[in-house]
C-alpha cells in the first residue's frame, strides 16, 4: 500500500535520511523507531507529502504520491506528535472544520463528530474552547480528526503523548482493531513496550539509515536480548544510561569547586 524506495533527504548537503526503503501493507502496523535526530520526523514529512525527497520516491497504491497529492491525502489520516489545533474553536467545531475540509456530508459529519467525542470521553467538553483542554484531551480530538473520514493509511507520531492510562489502553485496542480491518498503520513511538505489543513489524533507524527491519520477536531472538528496549539500545549504540545516571548523581553531590 505505502512504499518508500531508496528515499533520501538532505539539508544543505547534510543527510537527514539516507536510502530508506520499506513496504507497509494493508492490515499491518509498522513500528518506526529511532533516537532523537535519527530521521524519523523527516521520514514522516516525506510520507505526508509535506516535503519532497532529495532522491527516491514515496508510492501509495503503486503511484507516486506527488502525482496527485490531494487524492493521496484523501486516503491519509495523521496524528502529529504535538497537538497543534485552533485553540479558539471548541472540540466539536474543530471536528466539524476538519470534516468539512474532507468533504463529509453535513448530517453524517454531525453524527460522527458527536459520537466520536462521546466515545472518547469528551462529550462534556465538546462546546468548550480547545484552549481549555488538557494535552491528553487535545490528543484525543486529534485522534478523532484523523479517523473521521475513514482513511486507509494512518500515520501516528507519538499518539499516546499526554493520554491517561484508560485512553492509552483504548487507543491500543483501537489500533489492533483498525489493522484487522485492513488499515495500513505507520506507528512512530518511543514507548517500546507498546510497540512490542501492537506492531507486527519494526524498523529501527539510526543516523538516517535503517539498521533493522523485522518483527519484534525476531529481533529479540536474533540478538539474544531480553526486551525490544534492549535490542533498540544495542542497534542504535545508545548511551550507557546507568553509567550516565551515576555520573549525574555524583556531580549534583559536589559541594566545592
Amino acid at each position: 500500500m505505502l512504499e518508500l524506495t531508496c528515499v533520501s533527504k538532505s539539508y544543505r548537503s547534510i543527510p537527514a535520511v539516507e536510502d530508506v526503503s520499506f513496504v507497509l501493507k494493508a492490515g499491518e502496523v509498522l513500528g518506526y523507531l529511532g533516537p532523537n535526530g535519527s530521521g524519523k520526523s523527516t521520514t514522516v514529512k516525506m510520507v505526508m507529502g509535506m516535503i519532497r525527497p532529495t532522491r527516491g520516491t514515496v508510492f501509495f497504491a503503486g503511484r507516486n504520491i506527488h502525482d496527485d497529492l490531494a487524492a493521496y491525502r484523501v486516503q491519509l489520516g495523521y496524528v502529529p506528535e504535538e497537538a497543534q489545533v485552533y485553540t479558539h474553536l471548541s472540540g466539536l467545531e474543530y471536528l466539524q472544520l476538519v470534516g468539512r475540509l474532507r468533504g463529509i456530508e453535513e448530517r453524517l459529519l454531525d453524527f460522527k463528530a458527536r459520537t466520536l467525542l462521546q466515545l472518547l470521553s469528551l462529550e462534556a467538553a465538546q462546546y468548550s474552547a480547545l484552549s481549555d483542554y488538557s494535552k491528553g484531551m487535545k490528543q484525543r480530538v486529534l485522534i478523532a480528526a484523523a479517523l473521521l473520514h475513514d482513511p486507509q493509511l494512518l500515520v501516528f507520531d507519538e499518539p499516546l503523548s499526554g493520554l491517561d492510562a484508560i485512553s492509552a489502553r483504548l487507543f491500543k485496542d483501537l489500533l489492533i482493531l483498525l489493522s484487522g480491518e485492513g488499515k495500513a498503520i505507520l506507528y512512530i513511538s518511543h514507548v517500546l513496550e507498546v510497540v512490542e505489543r501492537v506492531c507486527s513489524r519494526v524498523i529501527v533507524l539510526a543516523k538516517g539509515r535503517v539498521v533493522a527491519d523485522a518483527p519484534p520477536g525476531e529481533l529479540i531472538r536474533l540478538t539474544a536480548l531480553p526486551t525490544l528496549e534492549s535490542v533498540f539500545a544495542e542497534l542504535v549504540q545508545q548511551t550507557n544510561t546507568e553509567q550516565v545516571a551515576c555520573d549525574v548523581a555524583d556531580v549534583i553531590k559536589v559541594r566545592h569547586g
